[in-house]
């Protein structure tokens, strides 16, 4: 092994910035191609977020940086073979901070459906989708509710 006497070592850094999407409609189905990217839920009249054909390793950051005040906030499975396994902690912002965790049973959830209160989508709610396979997504992160919280995950 040979030692560098005198010599700086210099390493550059390569940063990549990440694609932003924004919610400007009330639905809108994402590609492969955007993988890596931030999604938000900017609408309050809510929006419908379609995950691509499951291809492993695609994944998404999605987070709710405007109240949801009708509608939903909602993610959603390309297909019905695609199921949600993984889960959201759910905090109730409004009297108690009561937690609560709730997940995807992998079989017959293929959503997850916010309401802006109960089931999250107050501001603050951010969670990654991630494919594993060519039938699960892995869904992880935290809502922010109000009132007693329930679960986020559905069945359409």
């Amino acid at each position: 092994m040979s030692q560098l006497r005198g010599t700086n070592l210099v390493v550059d850094t390569v940063q990549a910035k990440r694609s932003v999407i924004s919610g400007s409609g009330a639905t809108r189905t994402l590609n492969e191609n955007e993988s890596g990217s931030t999604v938000l839920f900017d609408r309050a009249a809510g929006i419908v977020f379609t995950l691509p054909v499951s291809k492993p390793g695609t994944f998404f950051d999605f987070a709710v940086t405007t109240t949801i005040t009708s509608n939903s906030a909602k993610i959603i499975t390309g297909a019905a073979t695609e199921f949600l396994i993984g889960g959201l902690t759910s905090v109730d912002t409004d009297s108690s901070n009561a937690v609560a965790f709730f997940s995807g049973n992998g079989s017959t959830h293929i959503a997850v459906t916010m309401n802006g209160s109960t089931t999250g989508a107050v501001l603050g709610t951010k969670f990654r989708a991630t494919c594993l396979s060519t039938t699960r997504w892995m869904i992880e992160g935290q809502t922010f509710g109000t009132g007693v919280v329930a679960t986020p995950f559905s069945t359409s």
